[in-house]
């Protein structure tokens, strides 16, 4: 790879590419979110790639799935094919393991990664990877929207890092009892929610830079965890006030509860 390809990128400091190229990512979910996801990645050089994702192109994601087209939409194309040929369109080289199904259904594939990045729809969905991510001391980053307001639409969204030893997003007020057991008793009973492409554009950009951060550090913080709050209204991303006064370090996950859990009386 030529060393003018990463020129304009160069600040992220010395061996950056090389480190880049070095890390595993996975992605959970490759759809409006998750399309913006892997070609950044892709484009920034990252040439490990774990995704998920069983669904096919339907027209309704026609107007927010990145590399779909209306062709796609009538061959019913599996969005793990267009993830894959947009990283292999940046990146021949790179080594992918794609699987047509949730997570869930094949995991082990998802413990070599260092760092998974989740566009799934539900709470749960988001938990279960937060759980599987914590256990083998991955950083879990999420992303989500949503449309609301009973007085005109309201754009939000949000974007979290999850980190080993640092603050879970139950810590950080995301994750609730009470959000899991409406979700679950409205189960079966909820709607398409509503999707644009912008929104999920600058949800996905936003976990990208945390991602690049992780690897390269060129922001000098070292985050341990992060919850970013977008208003797409206003067209802001700003750290969530639940954060202002949380000090206290995680007590949801101990660093002790790795790898894979014993099954005690078999």
């Amino acid at each position: 790879m030529s060393a003018e390809r990463y020129s304009r990128q160069s600040f992220l400091g010395p061996g950056a590419e090389e480190a880049i190229a070095r890390v595993t990512i996975g992605v959970s979910g490759l759809g409006g979110g998750g399309s913006h996801v892997v070609q950044q990645l892709a484009h920034i050089g990252f040439q490990n790639y774990v995704l998920y994702d069983g669904d096919t192109v339907e027209e309704s994601n026609l107007n927010r799935l990145i590399g779909a087209t209306a062709a796609d939409a009538l061959a019913e194309t599996p969005k793990l094919h267009l993830a894959k040929m947009m990283i292999y369109a940046l990146q021949p080289r790179a080594k992918i393991r794609g699987f047509a199904c949730n997570w869930q259904e094949c995991p082990e594939p998802m413990r070599e990664c260092q760092i998974v990045i989740g566009g799934v729809d539900s709470y749960k969905g988001r938990e279960e990877l937060e759980i599987a991510c914590r256990r083998y001391l991955m950083h879990y980053i999420d992303i989500g929207m949503d449309v609301h307001g009973t007085e005109g639409p309201v754009i939000g969204g949000q974007v979290i890092q999850s980190s080993p030893g640092g603050l879970c997003m139950r810590c950080m007020g995301f994750l609730t009892e009470e959000k899991l057991a409406q979700e679950a008793g409205r189960y079966g009973d909820v709607g398409p929610r509503p999707q644009v492409v912008w929104p999920n554009g600058v949800l996905a950009s936003t976990a990208v830079g945390l991602a690049v951060d992780l690897v390269t550090n060129w922001t000098q913080k070292q985050r341990s965890h992060a919850y970013l709050v977008y208003d797409g209204n206003e067209g802001t991303v700003k750290d969530s006030v639940t954060l202002r006064n949380l000090k206290k370090p995680c007590d949801h996950y101990s660093l002790g509860d790795v790898g894979d859990p014993v099954l005690v009386g078999l």
